[in-house]
């Protein structure tokens, strides 16, 4: 798909290494990572961390081939509340993508946008150069955090935002400029445009190309190979709903949240705490899988 669609960057979760990882054409990769683990030793957990870890850096190289620009690695989300635990792991991953002869510079850490996940992204950005995407984002609480954490780039999610409202709601479908998913990813783009941040923002996780489309003019958006095949045979010409200048004009106010008004404002909003607790114990899951698969 990628040698298809020609993306400029890619990005991997633990749920799409474990799809991966089952596929006989990645076998031999499974099969490195085993024997790494073997070879460092120590306890059966460590070799299985150790292999775990090895079959993200394997699958991030092969997808480097590939591509011009940087791959996501997702940092374990069992981690998610262990500001320490995050940056020793991503350390790790860089250290690991380093003996593969491959620079930080293209590498994004993918961290859990807790408030520890966004502390950890905060040190490793400015103490070890290593560049940080922030996952599992709901809120906007989460997204100013963030932004004033100065991470490399935010993966705000559209679908699963939607999915919970068309699972709580009485409404079942929504126009795109009317999907809570999409409306919270403009809100983000318009506030950090507003106030100068650098962070990227980059929309995640699509349920269909109308989010897409809704969304043309944000920095990046990470699009899976199922709706870029759809939007392939679209022929629809897209104009910016996005622009820096709409978002320099538009009303929202700056504000500054340490760690009690993050707590507060994120739970204020019971999709984003469902869903980043959801999405936690999912990824969770799946790294679990994958630890047994090695096993």
């Amino acid at each position: 798909a990628i040698d298809e669609y020609k993306p400029l960057d890619a990005t991997t979760n633990p749920s799409l290494i474990l799809a991966a990882a089952q596929m006989p054409a990645y076998q031999e990769l499974v099969d490195d990572a085993v024997a790494y683990g073997k070879k460092l030793g120590g306890s059966e957990e460590e070799q299985i961390k150790n292999a775990s870890d090895k079959l993200f850096v394997l699958f991030g190289a092969e997808i480097l081939k590939r591509i011009p620009g940087r791959v996501s690695t997702e940092v374990d989300a069992r981690l998610s509340f262990d500001k320490e635990g995050m940056i020793q792991r991503a350390r790790r991953l860089i250290d690991l993508y380093k003996e593969a002869g491959i620079g930080k510079e293209r590498i994004l850490i993918k961290l859990s946008s807790t408030w520890e996940g966004i502390q950890a992204g905060k040190v490793l950005e400015a103490e070890y150069g290593i560049h940080c995407n922030m996952t599992l984002l709901f809120s906007f609480a989460q997204a100013v955090a963030c932004a004033e954490a100065g991470v490399t780039l935010i993966s705000p999610f559209v679908g699963r935002i939607l999915d919970w409202y068309v699972a709580n709601g009485d409404k079942k479908s929504y126009e795109p400029s009317e999907d809570p998913g999409v409306k919270s990813v403009t809100k983000i783009y318009n506030y950090y445009k507003k106030f100068g941040y650098k962070t990227i923002v980059m929309g995640a996780s699509f349920r269909n190309t109308g989010e897409i489309r809704a969304l043309t003019g944000c920095d990046y958006l990470t699009i899976s190979p199922k709706l870029l095949a759809e939007l392939s045979k679209e022929y629809v010409k897209l104009v910016p709903t996005l622009t820096v200048k709409e978002a320099q004009a538009c009303d929202l106010e700056k504000i500054h949240l340490d760690e009690k008004a993050f707590r507060w404002h994120h739970n204020e909003d019971q999709m984003a705490v469902e869903k980043l607790s959801d999405g936690i114990r999912k990824f969770a899951a799946d790294a679990i899988k994958l630890e047994r698969m090695l096993k």
